[in-house]
């Protein structure tokens, strides 16, 4: 049976926004918020399956949301944003136009990400921002420029990172808390340091508590070995 969805009478919900079964709104949210230039209802926003939208969060319309994804409160999710399924996205993350959320990724508290994209099962620490633009502000070919970041697969980014433009972050790659990153980081490799730098190898790592012979042996991990 499916099952009804539940949406607070505090929310805005605008025309257009279609919404799946089990969905949980809780209020006060906005849903399909016009961005600038464009009417309200003009933009289709589609929101998956048992989402669950939590308090104070306004999502723009022009964006598409598997199913199963969570915000945390506070989440500002603008257009032209693809969400997979199972993405978790924490409170009071930012996410401006253009980005790529590839299914069961976690985007934590507080991060900042504008024309990023990212790949499944990836990890991004709270307070991570990634930066799009070399030269800000107003340059005239803005968009022809770097552009945003990449983060392919299993790639995990520590807390109060910095992402600078046009990098890619390899598959299975590790970024230290608080690294400035400001090249390509290779598949599977540790990268720490401002500006970040290749200290090791992923299977490298030790458990420190010595509850496992290596850290990250458990799925989705365990899988890409």
């Amino acid at each position: 049976m499916p099952q009804a969805s539940h949406i607070e009478s505090s929310c805005t919900v605008y025309e257009n926004v279609l919404i799946g079964e089990g969905a949980d709104i809780q209020g006060p949210s906005i849903l399909g918020k016009p961005p600038r230039g464009a009417a309200p209802g003009e933009l289709k926003l589609v929101l998956g399956d048992y989402i669950i939208v939590r308090p104070f969060t306004t999502i723009y319309a022009g964006s598409t949301f598997g199913a199963h994804v969570q915000t945390g409160q506070g989440a500002s999710i603008r257009e032209e944003n693809v969400i997979g399924d199972h993405v978790s996205i924490g409170t009071n993350a930012v996410l401006e136009f253009g980005n790529t959320i590839g299914a069961r990724s976690r985007i934590h508290s507080l991060c900042f990400l504008e024309m990023v994209t990212i790949e499944e099962d990836v990890f991004i620490g709270p307070n991570v921002v990634f930066t799009d633009d070399p030269h800000p502000m107003k340059c005239p070919r803005y968009l022809d420029c770097l552009g945003g970041v990449t983060v392919k697969r299993l790639a995990k980014i520590g807390a109060n990172s910095t992402i600078l433009p046009g990098v890619t972050i390899g598959e299975n790659a590790l970024v230290g808390a608080g690294s400035v990153v400001t090249k390509d980081v290779p598949d599977n490799m540790v990268v720490a340091g401002a500006p970040a730098k290749i200290i090791k190898r992923v299977d490298e790592l030790e458990c420190y508590p010595g509850f496992f012979e290596k850290p990250y042996v458990w799925p989705p991990y365990a899988k890409s070995r």
